[in-house]
């Protein structure tokens, strides 16, 4: 049976790239965001995680519903997955890191290898869609 990280992931495309975390000590980039605690809504998580990691305020009444994406987690055991619930968001404040993020950086598609494979199909989903 496989085991599943349950995460929510905040899109935002700037330019034909999609925003994209890495933490302290890590080589490849994630999509910001992180887990719900316990009773929390999507949207209150995503703007708490958000907060903490990258210091904007997301607009509450702007987050809508992007889509499910699965894929192996990166540096896990083969039968762990990542399931990202992602959304799409307008800020207000200075995009910085913050936290255990030590950068971000926007990546576009033909900079994809530098992602988690949770990120690489979320940004080949946006090709497709025509976003990036």
């Amino acid at each position: 049976m496989k085991k599943e990280i349950d995460k929510l992931a905040w899109l935002y495309i700037y330019e034909g790239k999609l925003l994209n975390a890495r933490s302290i000590n890590k080589k490849l980039f994630y999509l910001p965001g992180g887990k719900r605690e316990l009773g929390e809504s999507d949207e209150a998580a995503l703007i708490r995680e958000i907060k903490e990691e990258i210091s904007i305020d997301l607009v509450p009444e702007s987050i809508k519903y992007a889509g499910t994406f699965k894929a192996k987690a990166d540096g896990r055991a083969d039968d762990v997955m990542v399931k990202l619930t992602c959304y799409f968001a307008e800020f207000k404040g200075r995009l910085a890191p913050a936290a255990e993020i030590e950068e971000i950086q926007f990546i576009d598609y033909d900079n994809k290898a530098l992602c988690s494979l949770g990120s690489i199909k979320v940004i080949e989903w946006l090709k497709e869609q025509k976003l990036m």
